[in-house]
């Protein structure tokens, strides 16, 4: 109990209410903000699982952003509500910050492989976030255009 606790609740609780603190600065009005929330921490469960069953942590971005679209999508079309709200903050959680942090770090240090590699992978990883929910919108907007604002 205590290896789920801290191995996939207490991470996707911190998820969630960085979240609603963004939902804030976003301006997200009610319960958009637990909206939000519920989306990050969803996210970031998928990308644990995936992580857990040894999927790479690129494809599991790509997964995890893959469900934060969905989510956001369908939450945006139960509220009508804009898409854009929900999904960016509910990506942040996984916004590579440290790739880029190191990345520079190795820059600055000279180290010129390691900042070769440590920006090629934050790359990769934020690559993989936007494609993932690019992707899932136009799946979904593919397979039901009746959802979309002005569609018959």
């Amino acid at each position: 109990m205590s290896e789920l606790l801290t191995t996939y609740i207490l991470p996707c609780l911190w998820a969630f209410w960085a979240c609603v603190g963004f939902g804030l600065v976003f301006n997200i009005q009610g319960r958009g903000i637990l909206i939000c929330g519920l989306g990050a921490a969803l996210g970031w469960l998928a990308y644990l699982l995936a992580m857990r069953f040894g999927i790479g942590d690129i494809l599991s971005a790509f997964l995890a952003a893959m469900v934060i679209g969905a989510y956001s999508e369908i939450m945006a079309r139960i509220r009508c509500c804009p898409v854009t709200g929900y999904l960016q903050v509910a990506l942040l959680p996984l916004v590579p910050g440290k790739g880029i942090y190191q990345a520079m770090q190795y820059c600055v240090a000279g180290e010129t492989q390691l900042f070769i590699t440590s920006l090629l992978h934050t790359i990769g990883f934020a690559a993989a976030l936007s494609v993932g929910a690019m992707l899932i919108t136009s799946i979904l907007r593919a397979l039901f255009p009746r959802f979309q604002r002005g569609g018959k």
